[in-house]
Formats: C-alpha cells, structure tokens, sequence
C-alpha cells in the first residue's frame, strides 16, 4: 500500500500537491479496502514537464535500447505477475482463476507482442531521392479504463516506449491498483527519469487536463463514447492527435449453416465472460427466425451453468460488476427489456440467489427482441444478451450494422459463407467461428466505436509521426 497513495513522476514516487483521497471499493463486498491519492492540474504540469523533458533524449534512442527496455519491463512483469492477478481480482471482482489467465496473461502478451513487432518494424523507407522517416510523436497523454486494465495500459504503453515516445497514464480511479503495480514494475525495470509517470484521478480533474495540455502532442483514450467525445473535443483546442477504442454493440451472426448449438453456447460463454464487460462482447445474437426459440432452449442452459459467486472461491465464473454505478445501470436497462416487451429467457433484476452484498447480477438472457429496443441499442456492459431474428442473410447483415457502434462483430457459420458476410460488416474486427485470440491483428472501432488501430505493429505505428526529408540523394 506505500504507493497508493503517491503518483509516479520523474522516475520517483510522490505525494499530490494537493492531498485528497478516494476510496477503493471491492465490489465483492461494496467494502473499501485502500484509498489512493487524486490529482489535480498541478501534478498532471509536474508529470508532462517531466516527459516533455525525458522525450529530447529518450527520443533518439535506437531500437535496440528500445527492445532491452521492453524486455526488461517484460521480465518485471513476470516478476509481479501474482500481484497484478491479485490487484486486477480485487479491484474489479474479477474470479481470481480469469485473472489470472485472461487479465494479467493480457498484459504480459501485449509486452511480447509489442517486442516481436518492434524487432522487425521498419521505420525508415527510401522513395527515389526522398527518405520518408517514422518518427515519435512526443508526449502522449494514456487514459485507460477499468475492465482490462492491463490490457489496455499495455497495448498502450507498450507501442508508446516502442516508437520512442514519453507518456503521462491515467489509470481508471475505479481500478487504479493494477496500475500502480504496473508503474512499480516500470520503475524496477530502470525505466529513465520521465519516460514513464502515472497520475490517478477522475476524468474530469485529471483526464481532461491532460487531453487539453498544450504541452501533451497525442491522447490514446479507452473508454465510453460518451467520454471518448469530451476527450476529442477538449484535444482540438490544440490540434492533437487523438486515438480512441470507445463503446460497441457487437452482433453475432449465426448463420444457418453453423453447428448451432454450439454456436449459440459459445455465444452465451463469449457474451458473458468478464462478467460482460468488455468493450466487444458478442451482446446482440442474432438467428434464423425459425430457430428462435430452439436458440433460446440453448442459450438458457448455457446460462444456468455459469456460477455467480465470491471471486476468491473456486468454481466461480462470474464475479460481481465493477460498482454500484455499473449495477444500477444494469438494473434499470433489464427493467428496461422487460417494459418494452423482449422475452426474459433466464436472469432478470436483482441479485443471484444467495448473494445479498456485492455488485452481483444475475446472467440475463432476452428472446425476441427487436433492434430498436433500448437493449440492443445501448451498450449494457453486464451479463445481459439479447437475442433477434433475421429472416433472411439480407436482413441479418442490415440488422447488425444498424448500431452507431462498429467495434467487432461475429459470424458463425461454414467458413466461405462466413467470409463473404464479414465483407460486408461495417466493424473494425470480424470473428469468425470464435477464432483464438490474436495480438497480432488490428483492434479498434468504425463509426462512434473510435479510430485508431492497436495490438503489436498497428500500435507502435499510431505512436509515430511521418516526415518526408526530400532531397535526401541517392
């Protein structure tokens, strides 16, 4: 707990220039069990000076100074690995078995990805007599969100050291302990002076700050699109880059064609891991009108079999959701399905049975909902999946395309037929047949889901800046 209550500026733990402390709530218990310290304007000019200083000469450094950092910060990670599993379980309810094997294993894939991707990144490329340069940015300013916080803190953080860039993170005040642990494995990796600093705060104290800070050249933001908006908004007053990973609505297609029990319970599996909380959750599935409620008969079961419970017992699942705030709207959006008519298949309001404290929500399945309903419109970000009907191929890609968001998409099916339907998906990833995770491939949003692309190479390269030096010769 020393540092929890300090911030990570110029290569030292410090305390706020102005002392104030927030709580930090296990959502398991709804029971604080630390407190960390809030910024102000005054830490975040302390924590910028220190990176616009840090980037002259971390900025020339070479790749291989580049890569042995990474490694180092890698093999630290490893060293904490128990410790963030522990912070990220704790902090956001997570069972402790998926924090480990999902949350902290995120981040130490991201480190490795970021380092392959960099051992081959070609940053210079001659075109006759001019020598176009990929260059740092300069100093960017990370705002990362609660539901992967090391996933997202990596696949930032990473590709920013990556390209030689020096950084200011905020990670969410919600689930702020993973990065201070994250920003000591930093430190013991021999990070230089100013390179790296961390400063937690509220969005508008702290985020907004640092979007708007004149001496801040990009923003990389995770996070709703409600916020994403304020964040670019605030960032054009001087013309910064902004990248952004926001909301997303995603639709599963399950093509008449699929191994459709298996689809449909993978579909349900998909939807509700995490307790929900992902960003590109298959949350609207969608299926042949004349399977509809065979698809509910399967999805029902597959939801029952999912253990909400203690994150710390064995056998749990499903943890809580990360806070009162997520809970109630959860609550009112299920109240919200039912008023307007969707069949409630399984779950509904409340708690589990059996768990009377905690951020805990039932698993939640909709039957024949409707795509102006307010549950396949907004991002619910719960163990809550809706199910609709398409009658024909037509009608199921107009179905899933007609979202403001176009984060991800799914398809289940047999493989060429999927293919052609993922041409015509309007998302900046497309599924198909519930693939393996891939660090390698893009990740970002069309549409009000964002812009930008992040993961390994796609990353490093939203980090640069491109300069044409003409007349370089031959």
């Amino acid at each position: 707990m020393s540092n929890h209550l300090k911030f990570f500026i110029d290569g030292a733990w410090v305390k706020p220039e102005i002392p104030v402390a927030l709580d930090v709530i296990d959502p398991s218990t709804e029971e604080a069990y630390t407190q960390i310290a809030l910024g102000s304007t005054m830490d975040v000019d302390k924590a910028v000076a220190a990176a616009k200083a840090a980037f002259i000469s971390f900025s020339q450094w070479s790749r291989e100074e580049r890569l042995a950092l990474l490694k180092r910060i890698l093999a630290e990670y490893e060293k904490r690995y128990e410790d963030i599993a522990k912070a990220v379980s704790q902090e956001m309810g997570a069972p402790l078995g998926f924090a480990r094997e999902a949350q902290a294993a995120a981040g130490k894939g991201h480190l490795g990805a970021t380092i392959e991707a960099l051992e081959r990144y070609e940053f210079t490329e001659r075109r006759g007599t001019t020598m176009v340069v990929k260059e740092p940015i300069g100093v960017c300013a990370l705002i990362t969100p609660w539901n992967w916080p090391l996933n997202q803190i990596t696949c930032k953080v990473g590709p920013a050291i990556a390209a030689g860039c020096t950084m200011v993170l905020k990670p969410s005040e919600i689930a702020p302990i993973s990065g201070v642990v994250f920003a000591e494995v930093m430190e013991a990796a021999g990070t230089p002076k100013g390179v790296f600093n961390l400063v937690n705060g509220t969005g508008p104290d702290v985020g907004h700050v640092m979007a708007g800070h004149p001496d801040v050249d990009m923003v990389s933001f995770t996070g709703s699109t409600r916020a994403g908006i304020i964040v670019a908004k605030t960032a054009a007053d001087t013309v910064k880059r902004v990248a952004q990973e926001l909301g997303g609505k995603s639709p599963n297609i399950i093509l008449p064609d699929a191994d459709f029990e298996k689809a449909v319970a993978e579909g349900v599996t998909a939807c509700f891991g995490n307790s929900g909380q992902s960003c590109d959750a298959p949350t609207r599935m969608l299926v042949p009108a004349t399977r509809h409620d065979e698809a509910l008969e399967i999805a029902k079961t597959a939801a029952e079999k999912l253990k909400t419970g203690d994150p710390r017992a064995d056998g749990t699942d499903l943890g809580p959701v990360v806070s009162q705030t997520q809970f109630d709207k959860i609550q009112r959006l299920i109240e919200a399905g039912i008023s307007e008519g969707a069949t409630l298949v399984t779950g509904g309001p409340g708690r589990p049975d059996g768990l009377n404290r905690g951020y805990y929500v039932r698993p939640t399945v909709f039957g024949h909902v409707t795509n102006d309903m307010t549950i396949a419109r907004e991002e619910i970000f719960g163990p809550v999946l809706s199910v609709l009907s398409y009658a024909t191929e037509e009608q199921a890609v107009e179905i899933a395309n007609d979202t403001p968001y176009g984060l991800a998409a799914y398809i289940q099916g047999e493989l060429g037929h999927a293919r052609r339907v993922a041409s015509r998906l309007r998302a900046g990833s497309v599924y198909i047949n519930y693939p393996e995770w891939d660090l390698f491939a893009p990740f970002g949003g069309y549409k009000q889901s964002g812009n930008g692309r992040e993961y390994a190479d796609w990353g490093i390269h939203d980090f640069l800046e491109i300069k044409g030096i003409v007349g370089y010769g031959d």
